[in-house]
């Protein structure tokens, strides 16, 4: 089956969260262990734009602030229900959620 490497930035205060759901969607198994992931503070960077409603930042105003990376693997037939899992548990209108092809031979 071809696994996917998983990278989330979310805030601290949703970090947990999101793992929890991510691991009961099904993502972080490797052979015979379970809910697999890394975490690290990095700072996220963005503009919101007219229309968007942030959850953190203002409008027009460029934002840097502390986040979480998350990183965890799935099977590729998980990959949907994890990323609608990640999406109700995470803050962000917009969360950006990375789904990368591991080379396995």
């Amino acid at each position: 089956m071809k696994r996917l490497k998983i990278e989330i930035s979310v805030p601290e205060s949703h970090a947990e969260a999101v793992i929890e759901a991510l691991h009961a969607a099904g993502a972080g198994r490797v052979g015979e262990y379970a809910r697999c992931s890394s975490v690290w503070k990095v700072t996220g960077n963005w503009q919101a734009l007219p229309g968007s409603r942030p959850y953190d930042g203002e409008v027009g105003v460029v934002q840097h602030s502390e986040e979480c990376r998350i990183e965890s693997v799935c099977e590729l037939d998980r990959a949907a229900a994890v990323q609608q899992a990640v999406r109700e548990a995470h803050p962000y209108e917009e969360a950006v959620i990375h789904f990368l092809p591991l080379y396995e031979p």
